[in-house]
C-alpha cells in the first residue's frame, strides 16, 4: 500500500469506524473506500478533501508530504523569491545609502556588496 492508502485507513481506524460508517458519513460508497485503502484505485481530490475535513487533518498529511496531521505551513513566498527579496534597483539604493561617498573605498565596497547580494550584479 502507498502512503495515501495507509493514511486513509489509519485515519478511519483511529476513530474505530467501519468502512460502512465512514462511507455514510462522507457520501462515498463502501466499495470505493475499500479500493482507496488498498491502493486499488486513485483517490479523487474531492475525496481527499472530504477526508481532510472529516478527520480535521491537512491534505498534506494524507498525501504524505508531512508527518504532522496539522499540515505543513508554507510561507507565502517561494524560496527563490526569498533569495532575491529586493529588486536590483532596490539593492543599489540600499548599498548607496550604506557608504560614505567621500570614502576612498566607496566604489570597491559597493561593488563587493553588490556581488554578495546578487552574484553578477555590478
Amino acid at each position: 500500500m502507498d502512503i495515501i492508502s495507509t493514511r486513509m485507513a489509519a485515519l478511519r481506524t483511529s476513530l474505530d469506524l467501519s468502512q460502512m460508517k465512514l462511507s455514510k458519513a462522507l457520501g462515498i460508497s463502501q466499495a470505493a473506500i475499500n479500493r482507496y485503502e488498498h491502493g486499488q484505485a486513485t483517490v479523487p481530490h474531492g475525496v481527499l478533501l472530504k477526508y481532510a475535513e472529516f478527520f480535521d487533518v491537512s491534505a498534506d498529511y494524507i498525501l504524505g508530504r508531512t508527518d504532522k496531521p496539522e499540515g505543513l505551513l508554507f510561507k507565502h513566498e517561494p524560496e527563490l523569491l526569498k533569495r532575491k527579496m529586493l529588486r536590483e534597483d532596490e539593492w543599489t539604493d540600499f548599498i548607496e545609502a550604506c557608504f560614505d561617498p567621500r570614502s576612498p573605498m566607496n566604489k570597491k565596497l559597493k561593488e563587493m556588496m553588490m556581488n554578495m547580494a546578487g552574484g553578477e550584479r555590478k
